[in-house]
């Protein structure tokens, strides 16, 4: 197994454990998909996917068809990407993905986790060295031979296949500049994505002791509690 699928495997995101918060985030990126996009998931690859991933996270079909009909409305407020990066205790780096309305809000209760739990909130971009910027797209594996598949699929952007054999899925990852190209192949392919997005997988790891992974914990666990963050990376082994 490569380093990636080990990297998601163990990663545990609690954001899916509470229900409605995991519906309310899938409900802005769907809202954001539309806006940029359109309504239309045969004309709209991004939204395509994020209906895919909401069906993955047993979203109702009737708050998806509900979020895609508020988010074409004029009133609708429009939400911005916006990444925040910080060291957290025992040096460990940190990278915040948030999907926002108001980033004057976020950007404040982003820093005020990182001063309560003994973080620093750094500068954009500081800490581009400490995670690569990867797609990844599961599939089903009947009646694919991931051999075969890893040499078709190579030439269009994917660097590294995995499979899941608990799942019974297929894992692909590549540079994230590769998702359109790879999503393509996968149309193209008529093969059903279960669930795509972006990962940030860690250049390199740092391990600590449990007391000193419980204190790291505490900061991550007020970002996660936040709406406006979507997903939050770090480097502990």
């Amino acid at each position: 197994m490569g380093r990636a699928f080990e990297f998601r495997k163990g990663r545990k995101l609690k954001r899916w454990g509470a229900m409605s918060k995991a519906f309310t985030k899938i409900g802005k990126e769907l809202s954001q998909a539309v806006k940029e996009g359109g309504p239309n998931p045969e004309s709209n690859s991004r939204l395509r996917v994020i209906i895919q991933n909401a069906k993955a996270a047993n979203m109702p079909k009737d708050n998806i068809e509900r979020a895609i009909a508020k988010a074409t409305s004029k009133d609708t407020s429009s939400y911005k990407e916006m990444v925040y990066e910080g060291y957290g205790p025992h040096g460990i780096a940190i990278l915040i993905e948030t999907l926002t309305d108001n980033p004057t809000r976020t950007v404040a209760n982003v820093r005020a986790a990182f001063t309560k739990f003994n973080g620093t909130l750094g500068t954009s971009g500081s800490l581009d060295f400490a995670f690569e910027h990867k797609c990844m797209f599961r599939i089903s594996a009947e009646g694919i031979d991931k051999d075969e598949f890893e040499l078709e699929i190579i030439d269009y952007g994917g660097e590294e296949v995995d499979k899941d054999d608990e799942e019974n899925e297929i894992i692909i990852y590549g540079p994230f500049e590769s998702f359109g190209s790879i999503q393509k192949f996968l149309d193209e392919k008529k093969i059903e994505i279960k669930s795509a997005g972006l990962e940030r997988i860690p250049t390199d790891t740092k391990k600590l002791t449990e007391e000193q992974e419980a204190s790291v914990y505490k900061l991550i666990d007020r970002l996660e509690e936040d709406d406006d963050v979507n997903n939050v990376f770090h480097t502990m082994a």
